[in-house]
């Protein structure tokens, strides 16, 4: 599947892993990538993007992932001005970290993870990606259908593509309760999507990525990093956000890769 005369769209793509794969994808000669974020900076990132590019490739959008209305307007935006979106990374999320339980030394009260907290991750890090994902699918068998094409058949060519960004923190991880609950559930919407998204000729598929030097990382300080996860990984270091974009780029384009991808740098959690 080659990304040229493609249209892709990214959310998340202000900083970190999307915007990385936004400019993985314009080296491959992608036609137009929607770049999406919650950040007002898009628009500078995009500018930036198309100036490194040498081509106004990245078109910026500025909104909320999980509101249906923007979504759907992206995908018309992108639809009437650069054609049918065909490549999807729905890469935006967020982390609330804490534990799960938490006994107060003084009163000998637990506190239980906020219930708030947690659906407000599950609305981002989860049912945004597999919406995002749906509506990609959902218009290219709009477009099937309105041409008389039924199941798709390998003559055809892929059609459709996507991959979600899961996290070796599905496999568990102290202190994020709700941030592995949702990576483990797009495991799952990934499956269930790949089984019926072939009808209409679209693959999807998962990456986990190991830490990465991204913002939402460097984050958590670094002396946690240096004491948490460096150790502990085989490497040595974080991953560089070009080395995940390669990595996704590569699942996008072969048609004979399916399933899960582990981009973990060798990490692997201490006892």
């Amino acid at each position: 599947m080659e990304f040229t005369n493609r249209v892709a769209a990214i959310t998340g793509g202000g900083s970190g892993i999307g915007r990385a794969v936004a400019a993985a994808m314009a080296r491959r000669d992608v036609a137009a990538v929607a770049l999406v974020d919650v950040n007002e900076s898009i628009d500078e990132v995009a500018a930036a993007l198309n100036a490194e590019a040498g081509r106004a490739f990245a078109v910026p959008f500025c909104g909320d992932t999980t509101d249906e209305a923007f979504r759907a307007a992206v995908f018309d935006t992108m639809g009437t001005k650069h054609g049918p979106v065909s490549l999807c990374v729905p890469a935006a999320g967020i982390t609330r970290d804490d534990l799960a339980v938490r006994v107060d030394k003084l009163t000998g009260k637990a506190r239980i993870y906020p219930l708030e907290q947690f659906r407000l991750v599950v609305e981002v890090n989860l049912i945004a990606p597999v919406y995002w994902a749906l509506e990609m699918i959902g218009r290219i068998a709009e477009n099937r259908a309105a041409q008389g094409l039924k199941r798709w058949s390998p003559q055809e060519g892929i059609q459709g593509s996507v991959v979600f960004i899961g996290s070796i923190s599905s496999q568990g991880n102290r202190g994020q309760i709700s941030y592995a609950s949702t990576k483990a559930g797009l495991e799952g919407a990934a499956a269930t999507i790949m089984k019926e998204a072939m009808f209409h000729g679209v693959r999807c598929s998962v990456i986990h990525p190991g830490f990465t030097d991204t913002p939402m990382v460097r984050a958590m300080g670094a002396d946690y990093v240096n004491k948490n996860i460096l150790p502990f990984t085989q490497l040595g270091r974080l991953i560089k956000p070009d080395e995940i974009a390669d990595a996704i780029c590569f699942m996008l384009a072969n048609s004979a890769v399916s399933g899960e991808l582990w981009v973990d740098a060798g990490w692997h959690a201490p006892a």
